[in-house]
Formats: structure tokens, C-alpha cells, sequence
């Protein structure tokens, strides 16, 4: 199937697409600091930067949190798998780039001593189960 959009209309839709203070992004944050939370933005601890710059950084806990987005990152969800048909090769690569990045990226925090914490687009929508998966992972020592 055939783009509708031009490649000039694509550009700048995809250039809208933000990387940083995403919907997602905004929604966890705000909970956390609700529950009293306080962390870095942007994968900064320190005055240094984390590989991967993580979402949310809390550095005396030694703890990351990534929020992706489900197609950008390649979830097991419905929303993940979906493959783009116009392009497909390109996107294939890209994404495939993407997953390898991040599990490198995850791998050198850990390997740092960062414990890490991807949470995903499509579980944001489980607000209570979402607020204890966060509880968890902060409380744990």
C-alpha cells in the first residue's frame, strides 16, 4: 500500500513526533511527584549523563526508568508488532536498531550498579497497576 501523504507531508509529520516530555512521560511523572517523588529528568545523575539517558533518574535510590513507546521500541503488544507496509525495510532496520540499543544500553546501567525499570506505553493504561508497579520497584532495597 502506497503512502497518501507526500514525502514533504510525512517529513514534517514525523517531525513532530517528540522524544522528550512525552504524554506517557508526563503522566508518570506527575503520579510520582503526587506520591512524593522526587528524580532527575533526561538521564542526568550528577552533572553526568547514564547511557541511554533514562526518562526519570533517582539517584540515591540507584534507580532508572524508561518509558517507551510501544511501536517506536518494539513491544510485544499489538501496537509494537504493528509494521509499517509503506517503507517496510527502512522501518524493519530502524526499529530493529532501536531494540539492540536499548538492551545495550540497559545492560551498561546494570552493569553500573543502576537497577532499571522499562515501563511501556500500552501499561499506562492499568492506573492501579501502574501505581503499584512503581511503588514496588521504588520501595525495593
Amino acid at each position: 500500500m502506497a503512502d497518501r501523504l507526500t514525502p514533504e507531508q510525512r517529513s514534517w509529520n514525523m517531525s513532530r513526533i517528540r522524544g522528550k516530555n512525552t504524554k506517557p512521560e508526563l503522566l508518570v511523572r506527575s503520579l510520582l511527584h503526587a506520591k512524593g517523588y522526587r528524580y532527575r529528568l533526561h538521564g542526568v545523575s550528577r552533572g553526568t549523563r547514564l547511557p541511554g539517558n533514562p526518562d526519570l533518574v533517582f539517584s540515591g535510590r540507584r534507580k532508572v526508568i524508561f518509558i517507551n513507546g510501544c511501536f517506536w521500541h518494539f513491544h510485544d503488544c499489538r501496537v509494537g508488532q504493528h509494521a509499517p507496509k509503506a517503507n517496510a525495510e527502512f522501518w524493519e532496520t530502524k526499529r530493529t536498531k532501536t531494540r539492540n540499543r536499548d538492551a545495550d544500553q540497559r545492560r551498561q546501567l546494570e552493569s553500573a550498579g543502576w537497577e532499571v525499570l522499562t515501563l511501556w506505553e500500552c501499561e499506562l493504561k492499568d492506573r492501579p497497576a501502574l501505581e503499584e508497579q512503581l511503588e514496588r520497584f521504588l520501595a525495593a532495597r
